[in-house]
């Protein structure tokens, strides 16, 4: 197993097997999972073994990995028999995000048309930026971005 688990983490005791859990795939750094509270049934979990519990804290290389699982997840869902006619891929960072378990987890969301489920943006979108508002706000982020600890 890779790295440490956080003792009070529910996803680290999954990864030491002191909570049980339909597991769907594992390897040495990843463990993927049924979602106890699925929006579709396969709705899948994917984690890093080692806690992180924000993307900053993730090691790139876990990142990557997680993300390369979750798109084997998604295509296993699409020849799984199970209704899948698209997926959704969701990660909460943070609270504000959404984010009720502190440790990074990757949703991959099996969808189909009618399923009742719906991304429901808040009520500020769809206000077009100026140039000028646009060009202030990406200055910022790549005032801030470190592309080196991403490689």
């Amino acid at each position: 197993m890779a790295g440490p688990t956080s003792r009070d983490c529910v996803f680290c005791r999954i990864v030491r097997r002191e909570e049980p859990a339909g597991i769907v795939a594992e390897d040495d750094a990843i463990l993927a999972f049924l979602d106890i509270l699925p929006i579709n049934p396969g709705h899948t979990l994917v984690i890093p073994k080692a806690h992180a519990a924000t993307l900053e804290e993730l090691p790139a290389s876990s990142g990557g990995r997680v993300f390369e699982v979750a798109m084997a997840v998604a295509s296993a869902l699409r020849r799984s028999g199970l209704r899948c006619e698209g997926v959704n891929l969701h990660l909460a960072d943070g609270s504000a995000a959404g984010q009720d378990v502190t440790h990074v987890h990757l949703h991959v969301i099996p969808r189909f048309s009618r399923d009742g489920h719906r991304i429901r943006p808040g009520p500020q979108y769809g206000g077009f930026l100026s140039p000028s508002e646009r060009d202030r706000i990406a200055a910022k982020i790549r005032l801030a971005i470190d592309l080196s600890s991403s490689s």
